[in-house]
């Protein structure tokens, strides 16, 4: 039986800690409550939008509508072969806790992706990455419930149109389904990537003289950990903004002004990737605050709630950095987080 809450505060629910209401709430734990639930608001009609971690949205506003939390729960190796361990992990897993399971279990392929907040439903709609590895890298397949008529239909890796961030539930199908499992495809026989980031420098720095999964995903946590905020401390949703991927040619005009420019080749294309990061520093946006709306002293990339900032606060200071990074270098910003 479906325990349907009204006028509740979402503040618990979001990791940037904003204290806005949701008309309805509701927590789910299998696929017939998911069902239950969109059947009873076909005939109440209203917005849906569904919760996993909290992780990548910001509320600049209450929710008049259906808040779904999707709590479904379960990790299992469903089958293997002789190069690849198959994981099916539900929705509502954690996904660190889930990366830590198949790193303790020598599943090879996700280390590189420890300590990214929120859990595994929403890695498929974002295309999750971090350190040189996305989800499109490993994923074999999920299974997603039709919010129209509560009918369940698998997606394989081609369907999910994965790009940089991006896949088919961002954009054609957004709002349409609601993610219920993931498969992955784990290496038996490993491949690792230690040359993204500081990855190869904090092994050194460990005295880890020959790579593993669990000393790289110990190496990813501890830069991670450094660099990024813990949420529970200080509200926050990671990554605030998409590294933007622009042509080649600009990034070569744009060297010539700004020697010291990262910029990273996107294989096969005339595209260049530059860290989002290093455009918000040089503009001057490093630890800059405005009452409890900042942008984090060790990180320029995440923007923070202090304590009491609105979201509209931290939507305003997005929008103030997205301008002055579009005037100094031609470079327009997208926003990760989904806002609402």
């Amino acid at each position: 039986m479906i325990q349907l809450q009204e006028n509740i505060s979402l503040k618990p629910f979001n990791s940037f800690g904003i204290d806005v209401l949701t008309k309805h709430f509701c927590r789910v734990a299998s696929l017939y409550e998911i069902q239950e639930i969109l059947e009873w608001n076909k005939t109440n009609n209203n917005p849906l939008l569904v919760l996993g971690g909290g992780s990548n949205l910001l509320f600049t506003k209450n929710y008049d509508g259906l808040v779904l939390q999707n709590a479904l729960k379960g990790i299992e190796l469903i089958k293997e072969d002789h190069e690849y361990f198959y994981i099916k992990a539900m929705a509502g897993e954690n996904w660190h806790e889930m990366v830590t399971y198949c790193v303790n279990m020598q599943y090879q392929g996700i280390e590189n992706m420890s300590l990214i907040p929120g859990n595994v439903g929403a890695s498929p709609m974002q295309n999750i990455g971090a350190y040189g590895v996305e989800i499109k890298d490993v994923f074999e397949s999920l299974e997603a419930v039709q919010i129209s008529n509560g009918t369940v239909i698998t997606f394989d890796n081609k369907a999910c149109e994965f790009g940089y961030r991006e896949s088919v539930f961002k954009h054609q199908l957004r709002n349409q389904f609601i993610i219920l499992s993931v498969i992955l495809k784990l290496r038996k026989i490993p491949k690792y990537n230690t040359s993204y980031g500081n990855i190869e420098q904090e092994l050194i720095h460990m005295n880890v003289q020959e790579p593993n999964i669990q000393s790289i995903a110990e190496a990813v946590t501890r830069i991670r950990q450094r660099k990024l905020p813990d949420p529970t401390k200080i509200g926050n949703a990671g990554s605030f903004f998409k590294n933007p991927i622009i042509p080649t040619a600009l990034y070569d005009q744009l060297k010539q002004d700004y020697k010291d420019m990262p910029g990273f080749a996107v294989s096969a294309t005339a595209f260049t990737k530059v860290p989002a990061a290093w455009l918000i520093e040089q503009t001057g946006w490093k630890g800059f605050r405005i009452g409890d709306a900042g942008c984090y002293p060790f990180q320029p990339l995440v923007l923070v709630n202090y304590g009491s900032a609105t979201g509209a606060e931290i939507f305003n200071l997005s929008t103030q950095i997205i301008e002055k990074v579009k005037a100094c270098f031609g470079i327009q910003l997208e926003r990760e987080v989904n806002i609402y």
